[in-house]
């Protein structure tokens, strides 16, 4: 779903373990890292996206996670030129996402990446709160700022929403 502005609608996930750590996938075949994101289907909401985004990318269902917060509104950042296919109609310049923090409330061992024919992620490790805006691709740094500052503090309170 690309809006009359040009931004894909899309969720972007924070899923932080008991220790406060937050998991962070590695793009398979490649040496890149990010949050679990996907695209909003026509007729979806937010929160349905959020769950089959969710299974298909490490293969986690609603039971094992918990939703502790979103963000208020939408998120977005653009694409940088050369990524941008100007042959597709319509035109996508960026992404507006909305943005979830779970709580891994199952073992770590119901984590997977064949849950899809096509997988996305060959591998995560647990990191610091901070550290995805460091290592983001750069286009993606900003918006991954805005996310994990506004949804900060139910991390380090385990409150929810």
């Amino acid at each position: 779903m690309i809006d009359a502005q040009g931004f894909r609608a899309n969720v972007g996930i924070i899923l932080s373990n008991r220790q406060g750590k937050v998991f962070w996938a590695k793009r398979i075949g490649q040496q890149s890292w990010q949050f679990p994101q996907g695209g909003i289907r026509e007729g979806e909401d937010a929160q349905a996206a959020l769950y089959r985004e969710l299974e298909e990318e490490v293969g986690l269902r609603p039971e094992h996670v918990q939703i502790v917060a979103s963000t208020r509104n939408w998120l977005r950042y653009r694409l940088p030129k050369r990524y941008i296919r100007r042959h597709r109609q319509p035109l996508c310049i960026g992404q507006k996402q909305k943005w979830f923090m779970l709580q891994l409330v199952a073992p770590e061992s119901c984590v997977r990446f064949d849950a899809t024919e096509k997988p996305e992620f060959d591998g995560y490790r647990w990191v610091d709160y901070w550290h995805p805006v460091d290592e983001v691709v750069f286009f993606k740094r900003q918006v991954y700022r805005r996310a994990l500052d506004e949804l900060s503090d139910y991390l380090q309170s385990g409150s929810t929403a």
